[in-house]
């Protein structure tokens, strides 16, 4: 499928930004956690940790960096456009459904198999489980917000009608709820209850991406006043609240805006979503360029491979240099010999990245879907089976000191090919001519 050709042929009325900040939120994605990767190599031994761990000064950056609030806000765009494209053509749920599963969880198979490999191989020569249980872990992050967005995806067609009822106050609730959760977590000591706002948090910022497709935020006076109401909320949760500067995860801190997702990252959306909306109509005008609109359509071509396999080239470079002893590890995190390497330590990344989507964006591919609409049942449960898998390895990783946890990553590809998301493979019956060549 040829880029250019793709680019050229692109509807004069699609919306070009979409695609542009799709592009944009998962390349800063990638680029933010190959710097964010603090690693040395030690007496041959490897030394890990994060800059958000060792420099204060970098935690308000994150209201930059920690751009996942506004991949939920094109994907609030896209799929309020998708589903009612599918009403219009009056498809059924499950088969809108299933065809947003194959485009998501479809280019995941390949990955958990290529770990369920690599930790099954490395375990049985020795590696000790710690080591490929953390490996494993930093490898599969991507998934956590992957399975999180599914969730969201698989209610939009709820979130949109919700919307469509009740506008703006749909998003209020959505803050509000998502602080009552976060207050019954914190107050209440209640870990496990603030994993609730992976679906309230992300699905209220998903709600801004209706707004935008709707027209509700047309206007510079509506864009300054969501940013001004996010960033008043966001910065008054920070300096009166518990909450942490860095919406990022930070080791050791006492409370996380990420794991699980805060009622922060809401107003973090508000503030993005106003922001990035006040330079829509430059943007627009840039985008009508050939070259810029082709690098977005090569980056939207093959997106889901870039996210999912970035930090698996990360993983794999620091294991050859410790194979190698350390070679270009050795350097102290964030001294000045650290940050004279970042633009080599980025162009291997980028160059391992590379091969490795080459190979595996295959996966990416849509595949034309002619077969009749599934029983709701099946999506709905390779739905609920994928986010189940792809959320424990996300967390725990898929080796512990017990051994390799193989039902986990087989758990996400048996629903996704056991219940038919994805279509296998059609054998072209054989001409009555041709039987007679048969063995």
């Amino acid at each position: 499928m040829d880029p250019r050709a793709l680019a050229a042929a692109t509807p004069a009325d699609r919306n070009r930004v979409v695609d542009f900040l799709r592009a944009l939120a998962i390349v800063t994605v990638v680029l933010g956690h190959w710097l964010m990767a603090a690693v040395m190599v030690q007496d041959g031994t490897l030394v890990p940790n994060a800059v958000l761990n060792i420099a204060p000064w970098s935690h308000p950056l994150t209201w930059v960096f920690q751009v996942m609030p506004l991949f939920f806000i094109v994907g609030g765009y896209s799929n309020g456009l998708s589903w009612r494209s599918a009403r219009r053509r009056r498809d059924t749920y499950a088969t809108w459904l299933r065809a947003r599963l194959q485009r998501l969880a479809a280019p995941v198979l390949p990955l958990l198999l290529v770990w369920l490999a690599i930790a099954s191989i490395a375990y049985a020569a020795g590696v000790p489980g710690a080591t490929l249980r953390t490996a494993s872990q930093v490898a599969l992050v991507p998934t956590w917000f992957l399975a999180a967005y599914i969730v969201v995806v698989a209610v939009a067609p709820l979130l949109l009608a919700v919307w469509e009822r009740f506008g703006w106050w749909s998003v209020g609730a959505g803050l509000l709820l998502g602080g009552l959760v976060d207050w019954w977590s914190i107050a209440g000591g209640n870990h496990w209850i603030g994993f609730a706002n992976y679906l309230v948090v992300w699905a209220t910022v998903h709600q801004l991406g209706f707004a935008w497709l709707d027209g509700s935020l047309a206007g510079r006076r509506r864009r300054v006043a969501l940013a001004g109401v996010g960033l008043a909320g966001l910065v008054t949760l920070v300096w009166a609240g518990p909450y942490p500067v860095s919406m990022i995860g930070v080791d050791g801190a006492v409370l996380n805006n990420s794991y699980p997702t805060r009622v922060t990252l809401a107003f973090l959306g508000m503030v993005q979503a106003g922001v990035v909306l006040l330079a829509e109509r430059r943007l627009a005008l840039l985008l009508e360029r050939p070259r810029v609109w082709a690098v977005a359509v090569v980056v939207n071509l093959r997106i889901m491979s870039l996210y999912l396999w970035h930090l698996t080239a990360m993983v794999l470079v620091i294991g050859m240099s410790l194979l190698a002893g350390g070679f270009g590890l050795r350097a102290v995190p964030l001294s000045g010999s650290w940050w004279a390497t970042r633009p080599v330590w980025f162009a291997v990344l980028a160059t391992v990245t590379s091969g490795l989507v080459l190979v595996f964006g295959r996966f990416e591919r849509p595949v034309r879907d002619l077969r009749p609409a599934p029983a709701v049942w099946r999506p709905a449960l390779a739905t609920a089976a994928v986010c189940g898998g792809l959320g424990v390895m996300a967390a725990s990783g898929i080796v512990s000191r017990d051994g390799v946890h193989w039902v986990w990553p087989l758990l996400p590809v048996a629903a996704v090919i056991g219940l038919g998301v994805v279509p296998l493979p059609q054998r072209k019956p054989v001409a009555p001519q041709d039987r007679a060549l048969l063995p």
